[in-house]
């Protein structure tokens, strides 16, 4: 097949649903209205809840839950054929993605802006409430892990992303104190500040000395010292107020995004090239069963519990009319899941022939590491720009930085959601220095270094990267467990206020279903392999999730009786 048919048949698709399916749910299921006071304005603290125009707070949204998740996961996923990939992406997004974004936003903003976790003691029980933050708790830690890892891997890989990334910071402070304080024009300054960053991307891309600058290593490894540096940056970066740095930085990592989208797309059509990779492949040696570990590969692009956490955690708090959140919430899902498309092309056509893309996908042996993975997209990528005259050292450097820029973002947005369940965690349980934003903050980032290295050092005595692919498979099916929980209770609130749940209920009993399913086959694995810590973290996630699900059938039951 063509993957300019591909991509076409994926968008109109997204438009349709958009425009169909996603404005049903908006006016239909959660009657929408613009009468509501939004947290932003009734809340207003100038750091946290901080009332932000419409485009603004799409770019922090759509920023935030994108990172790598929707890069890494369908490049690995592509290995049982580019079918099940695409079919999962395109529908997972539109059916089950999109209607627990939107419902977990709409869910935050009628209540204050609180957490998903908080909203569950409402609507539930008070345990629940700890039992959900819990869950946050080793699911965040992961993130802010395989994120780290992630964007030090991509530093090692490709140097020349270096020097935009880092100079993106005083760029995105400078527009946001334009746009703040001086009453700038959002568009104008936007345009500027992605020009401006180009041009850094141009000139790191061409310049000899970037693209084989290397960094003190610390403890013989380069990626270590990029892992501490990050997690610096993470602790200043989410301590700040999110209109310093977040929210403008957020809104140009939008602009790239959509530019670069827009540039693969533009590539595909002047490219035109076969998909000829295998649609189904059983050949791989090695590769676990597609069903179920094909559903929690993909952790983003098709559904990601780690976005009612940014729903919740921080876009609620920011959203000005409740009407955007069609826009925001279901909105920036399907531009996920067209992301993803475009990156299960880029691993497939983009490779080249079925001989190229076989060098990549022969075993699952052969794709240790998520350098490997990443790297895949790079290089498919670069395929496509190619055709528009763009030369390849230039072409990797601009994709490599909206991958980095991406995850960073992320990366940000959890450390600072972390804080959140922290200090929620720590005044419950009387915790006096984890009540502190700093040291709470300071504690998790700590806790997520030694996720990311202690393993590799004990094992091998080296950071390698390595414990990005162990930590990967634990992330995938906590992050989407922990969206079968959010629809768990979005369907108790919405059975609350009867109105109908069964555009929830089902992608609930689908999600929890298959990934408790892949969920015990990792804990097997971890557990068989030796890998005892991500076997206790994965096994005290599994009993919470438990827990919670065996709550919310009491509740549903209790309920019902009273109804009948």
């Amino acid at each position: 097949m063509n993957a300019l048919t591909a991509a076409i048949i994926a968008f109109v698709g997204y438009f349709i649903a958009y425009r169909l399916y996603g404005r049903f749910l908006a006016r239909k299921i959660f009657r929408l209205d613009d009468t509501h006071i939004m947290p932003s304005q009734e809340l207003k603290d100038g750091i946290d809840f901080v009332p932000t125009k419409k485009v603004i707070l799409f770019g922090h949204h759509f920023s935030s839950i994108a990172g790598a998740g929707p890069i890494v996961g369908p490049a690995i996923a592509v290995i049982w054929g580019w079918v099940p990939a695409m079919l999962w992406v395109v529908f997972g997004s539109i059916f089950i993605g999109g209607v627990h974004d939107l419902s977990s936003l709409v869910l935050s903003i009628r209540h204050k802006g609180k957490s998903v976790g908080f909203i569950a003691e409402e609507v539930m029980n008070p345990a629940v409430r700890v039992l959900f933050l819990l869950i946050v708790f080793f699911l965040l830690l992961l993130v802010v892990s395989v994120f780290t890892l992630i964007i030090s891997l991509l530093f090692t890989m490709y140097p020349a992303s270096i020097f935009p990334i880092w100079t993106q910071i005083p760029i995105a402070m400078g527009f946001g104190y334009i746009i703040n304080k001086k009453n700038g024009n959002v568009t104008v300054w936007g345009i500027i500040s992605l020009i401006l960053l180009y041009a850094i991307v141009y000139y790191a891309a061409v310049n000899s000395y970037w693209s084989g600058f290397h960094i003190f290593p610390i403890l013989d490894s380069e990626l270590f010292t990029w892992i501490i540096l990050l997690l610096v940056y993470c602790f200043f970066a989410s301590t700040i107020p999110v209109h310093w740095l977040l929210q403008p930085r957020d809104y140009i990592n939008s602009n790239m995004l959509i530019v670069g989208m827009a540039s693969l797309f533009l590539g595909l059509v002047f490219l035109r090239p076969e998909i000829t990779a295998p649609a189904f492949n059983t050949a791989s040696t090695g590769a676990p069963n597609l069903i179920p570990i094909l559903f929690i590969t993909i952790a983003c692009g098709a559904i990601s519990g780690f976005h009612s956490m940014i729903a919740s955690g921080t876009t609620a708090k920011q959203q000005s009319k409740e009407t955007d959140s069609l826009f925001i919430g279901y909105g920036a899902m399907l531009t996920e899941g067209a992301l993803a498309v475009l990156v299960i092309l880029a691993c497939t056509a983009g490779l080249g022939d079925l001989q190229a893309w076989t060098r990549h996908y022969s075993s699952w042996a052969s794709m240790e590491g998520l350098s490997a993975k990443i790297g895949a997209f790079v290089e498919g990528s670069a395929a496509f720009l190619a055709a528009l005259h763009i030369p390849p050292d230039i072409s990797r450097t601009m994709i490599c930085v909206m991958v980095i820029a991406f995850s960073a973002t992320t990366l940000d947005s959890s450390t600072r959601i972390w804080r959140y369940v922290t200090t929620e965690l720590a005044e419950t349980w009387d915790i006096k220095p984890l009540k502190n934003r700093y040291t709470a903050t300071g504690f998790g980032l700590i806790l997520a270094l030694a996720l990311s290295v202690i393993p590799p050092l004990l094992r091998t005595g080296k950071v390698d990267g390595s414990g990005g692919m162990l930590l990967w498979p634990l992330f995938g099916t906590g992050n989407q467990l922990l969206a079968g929980l959010a629809l768990l209770v979005v369907n108790i609130w919405l059975w609350k206020q009867r109105k109908r749940i069964i555009y929830a209920f089902l992608p609930f009993v689908f999600v929890i279903i298959i990934t408790g399913w892949a969920m015990m086959i990792n804990l097997r694995e971890f557990f068989t392999g030796g890998h005892y810590h991500l076997f206790v973290i994965g096994l005290i996630i599994f009993i919470l999730e438990l827990i919670m699900i065996i709550y919310g059938i009491q509740i549903t039951v209790k309920m019902a009786n009273k109804i009948s």
